[in-house]
């Protein structure tokens, strides 16, 4: 169960400096390259990047998907932002669309999936300095009309990892945008090496320490009851490719 609520669209620098109170979001653009074009695509989302999204909250962190059906996918994620900085933004003048559409979209196949994820900081643990390496994703598409039964059962896991292993970070998003079966929420969980997939489960046991004898199986059926299902990827972050580099601040 370690796993499967540890192994979590998103992000790292989500932690960053609010504007006007707002949670910090991600705009994330899942694009899969031309297979005969990999090696343009990269070097045109890479100089895109660079010149136009360098400042601020609209520095860009590029990512390699390493599993699931999205294998060898990219995600472009733009952030940490808001969606008043988005109104502030230039992504959509003439230069920038031409460029994007000329050395990033030209190598890409036709589909892309965008999507927008805010940070819960409630639920979120950064409480160190940390580089980025590998990102661990856990996304679960929620029952319609569950998002209240299922923030009590987000409480119970979050108590157990903020008792049980309050120092590994970890982030946790909310789609804002409604699109059902593909994802309403997400655990990010930040690692370096791929052994600690290999180490022992102990969430069950950790549940019972924090909740209470017998309180796994309860919890499990709360779980289900919330949810329509899940799905799990890695992501490595790609900071050849991104206009940030790979440092994450605790917030302040």
């Amino acid at each position: 169960m370690k796993n499967l609520l540890l192994i979590a669209l998103l992000l790292p620098f989500l932690m960053g400096a609010q504007e006007n109170q707002q949670a910090p979001m991600f705009m994330n653009v899942i694009m899969t390259p031309h297979p005969e074009r990999i090696d343009a695509f990269e070097a045109g989302v890479a100089a895109h990047n660079k010149k136009y999204h360098t400042q601020g909250t609209q520095q860009v962190g590029m990512f390699w998907i390493a599993s699931g059906k999205n294998s060898g996918k990219y995600v472009w994620s733009l952030g940490p932002t808001t969606w008043d900085a988005m109104d502030e933004s230039n992504n959509y003048n003439e230069e920038h669309t031409k460029d994007w559409n000329n050395n990033v979209a030209a190598n890409a196949l036709p589909e892309m999936e965008t999507t927008y994820w805010k940070n819960d900081p409630s639920h979120s643990n950064f409480t160190k300095n940390f580089e980025l390496k590998n990102l661990s994703i856990f996304m679960l598409d929620i029952k319609r009309f569950k998002y209240q039964e299922f923030s009590a059962v987000l409480d119970k896991v979050y108590k157990v990892f903020k008792t049980k292993d309050s120092d590994q970070q970890w982030g946790v998003y909310f789609n804002e945008l409604a699109n059902t079966g593909e994802g309403d929420f997400v655990w990010v969980d930040f690692f370096d090496k791929s052994a600690w997939m290999g180490q022992e489960d102990k969430f069950p046991q950790w549940f019972e320490e924090v909740h209470g004898a017998g309180s796994f199986a309860s919890f499990l059926k709360d779980f289900e009851a919330t949810t329509n299902g899940e799905m799990q990827e890695i992501w490595i972050y790609r900071e050849d490719l991104s206009s940030r580099d790979n440092a994450v601040q605790t917030p302040d």
